[in-house]
């Protein structure tokens, strides 16, 4: 394994059809992996900058990593790519920490082990002039349908933007009336093909790294000055230890991560591109509560990716099984009725028996957290030990079973200061303080 080398091709951008090519090679292999942007309102001037060939080189080795955990190598060539020291850094950070939960479960040691080489970086030419509007990630579930109505309330100028839309995504956007930037993205179906057969790995890549990276080729093509994620503090919250380090689901969530590609993004575009989460400063129980101030989405979101996955636009938007399910029905208990709650889930999640097991993962009681984008373990505890007593939940057979057991092993005294920690906003946050003083007064 340690003689084979993945090679990053040259990226190809034609701005007459809006179709970028990536290439890559790996072992007998080579694959092609294409982004089809909108011909509306592209301007294809901002394609001939250098700004814009170095965003996409770092775009190709980004989107190179679903191809590059078939073998995992330890080279990765990248000498076709015009890369800085910094942006060599950044990029083997994605294939190292991007990739750390895909390295644990399949028992890679990868940290600290991986090389690469590029090519000398290019010479600055005249920055890019991008409007101060926002392009904001739309994922459907609450955390960007949150960031949505704060941007809403202060005024804001934004479009929202996604990567091969579908179901919930979809339906929140049609709902928010707002400018829509979609992009089509087709993975080499070769690569999909190998990843089920013997001798290949597979597994979970940066999908917020990559989409990121697609966000901000948008950025530059259609003339937008920030781009906006909702990624909360819990993110970056890792789930095992692994070969020496955290390895993290949610890595690219992280605010590790968001530093990183922050001040990549603004190097490459000399300081013209902003990049930042607008819920940083917030805890997913904070973020619930936000968002059930509003039942403006109450029938359109959904945060379940199993039943995301499964159905797209058809079936219910929640199976009520997976930790996503079990974390966010948990979170916004203390914040919502019973009614309404079960009313978006079609079900009482908290009353199956069968979710007793999972709930104490979720809460820190056995096993580690889930391999899911859910929030920190604590906070889990501290939600539920918060509804126990209440009488729209104390009978339920999950807040039954597990009462007794959190408080004989965090103790009542931890998990109310807990709880109040987790409803108390952090500063610890990449958000410029123009747009932090301009929401502010809609978050409290």
């Amino acid at each position: 394994m340690s003689q084979i080398s993945f090679t990053i091709d040259a990226p190809v951008f034609d701005p007459s059809t809006g179709e970028a090519r990536f290439g890559y090679r790996l072992a007998d292999h080579a694959f092609v992996e294409t982004l089809r942007f909108p011909l509306e309102n592209l301007e294809t001037a901002r394609a001939t900058t250098a700004a814009f060939a170095t965003m996409l080189d770092l775009t190709a080795a980004v989107l190179g990593v679903s191809y590059f955990k078939l073998l995992a190598p330890f080279k990765i060539d990248a000498s076709a790519l015009a890369l800085s020291q910094a942006q060599q850094a950044f990029v083997i950070d994605v294939y190292e920490n991007g990739l750390g939960e895909f390295y644990a479960r399949n028992d890679l040691k990868r940290f600290g082990r991986l090389t690469i080489t590029a090519d000398a970086p290019r010479e600055d030419d005249t920055p890019p002039t991008l409007p101060a509007r926002s392009l904001v990630l739309i994922g459907g579930g609450k955390d960007s349908l949150v960031s949505v109505q704060l941007l809403e309330s202060a005024g804001t100028e934004m479009s929202l933007f996604a990567v091969n839309p579908k179901g919930p995504i979809l339906s929140s956007t049609e709902r928010s009336g707002l400018p829509f930037l979609t992009v089509e993205r087709a993975l080499d179906p070769e690569m999909i093909a190998l990843s089920q057969k013997p001798g290949y790995y597979n597994g979970h890549v940066p999908s917020t790294a990559i989409n990121s990276m697609i966000a901000a080729l948008a950025s530059l093509l259609y003339g937008y000055g920030n781009i906006v994620l909702s990624n909360e503090r819990s993110a970056s919250e890792g789930n095992v230890e692994f070969d020496g380090r955290q390895a993290n689901h949610q890595y690219s969530k992280s605010i590790d991560f968001e530093r990183d590609i922050r001040d990549v993004l603004s190097t490459a575009t000399s300081g013209m591109l902003g990049y930042f989460s607008l819920l940083r400063p917030y805890s997913e129980a904070r973020i619930a509560a936000l968002f059930a101030r509003t039942n403006r989405y109450d029938d359109v979101f959904s945060s379940c990716n199993r039943n995301f996955r499964l159905a797209g636009h058809d079936g219910p938007l929640w199976c009520g099984k997976c930790p996503k399910c079990h974390f966010v029905f948990l979170i916004f208990a203390p914040q919502m009725e019973r009614s309404r709650l079960t009313a978006i889930f079609g079900q009482d999640v908290l009353d199956n028996p069968e979710n007793i097991a999972p709930y104490r993962e979720l809460t820190g009681l056995s096993g580690h957290k889930p391999w899911e984008c859910v929030g920190e373990i604590l906070e889990a505890a501290a939600c539920l030990w918060r509804i126990s007593d209440h009488r729209d939940w104390r009978d339920s057979a999950v807040v039954k079973a597990l009462k007794p057991d959190l408080e004989a092993f965090y103790g009542p005294a931890r998990l109310q200061s807990a709880y109040e920690e987790f409803m108390t906003d952090s500063t610890d946050h990449l958000i410029p303080e123009h747009i932090q003083n301009a929401i502010a007064p809609h978050a409290h």
